[in-house]
């Protein structure tokens, strides 16, 4: 698989699909694998990029966390594949990495779009994602923290799925590239330290879709700080935070018409 030296670390990313290049990020605690249930579905539309975020999957940090740095070297990422005008999805903190990209090469972006973003960085989701990782690292089962997750992450319809939880237990348990306690931590220091998101640059067409049933960023409180910043917001009803797993069709259709195509 390829990997990319950037300034902040060594990115393990890969390449699917044909068309346009579109840059996928994700949000804290995720890799590219969390891309699965939107990217079969985008991959004959366009030529997805999609990288692992520092301290998540198989990239290697060697800088403190943060959306600047790593918007700093997916930019490089994008020098390096001689890649036209972007088009960039990111999924929470994802979209922060994305509004980053923007205001550093405002020239170079075709569309900006964000999933179940804030803003900013809540005191609120600090205090779960610091208690998760106390959970884990607690003396308890591997999967106790997980139990706890899900219900931050997935709407109701998900839970009243017969199995859902213990499938989706199974999966993230035997998935080799799991993030470890350290990155967790790693990467939840950052996002701590992270700053309210900036205006979105005069030109720039940045859209934010939010999830009508988000714990961690609270749709109506989020859409009043995004249009305050220039950035059109539309909502997915009864979505969870995990937008594209909740509903990928409704997402997929979402991300298409954003990008005209």
């Amino acid at each position: 698989m390829p990997e990319f030296s950037g300034q902040a670390g060594t990115y393990h990313y890969e390449l699917k699909g044909e068309g346009p290049a579109l840059f996928l990020v994700p949000g804290l605690l995720s890799d590219n694998a969390s891309w699965g249930p939107i990217a079969e579905a985008l991959a004959p539309r366009f030529t997805l990029v999609l990288p692992d975020p520092l301290g998540a999957g198989r990239t290697w940090s060697h800088a403190p966390f943060g959306a600047k740095a790593m918007a700093t070297d997916f930019l490089a990422l994008a020098d390096e594949l001689r890649l036209g005008p972007l088009r960039i999805v990111g999924h929470s903190f994802g979209g922060r990495v994305a509004l980053e990209m923007a205001r550093a090469a405002p020239d170079r972006m075709a569309r900006v779009l964000a999933l179940a973003t804030g803003p900013e960085p809540s005191a609120r989701s600090v205090s779960v994602f610091r208690t998760l990782l106390a959970l884990r690292t607690a003396d308890h089962s591997a999967d106790v923290w997980l139990r706890a997750l899900y219900p931050w992450l997935f709407s109701d319809g998900f839970f009243a799925q017969d199995g859902a939880v213990e499938a989706a237990i199974a999966a993230s348990l035997a998935y080799p590239h799991a993030q470890s306690a350290a990155n967790m931590a790693f990467q939840i220091d950052g996002y701590a330290q992270t700053g309210s998101a900036p205006a979105v640059p005069e030109g720039i067409d940045m859209r934010v879709l939010l999830a009508g049933g988000d714990a961690l960023v609270p749709a109506d409180g989020a859409a009043r700080g995004w249009q305050a910043r220039g950035a059109r917001v539309d909502t997915l009803p009864g979505a969870g935070h995990a937008l594209h797993w909740d509903q990928p069709d409704a997402v997929v259709r979402w991300i298409a018409t954003a990008l005209g195509s």
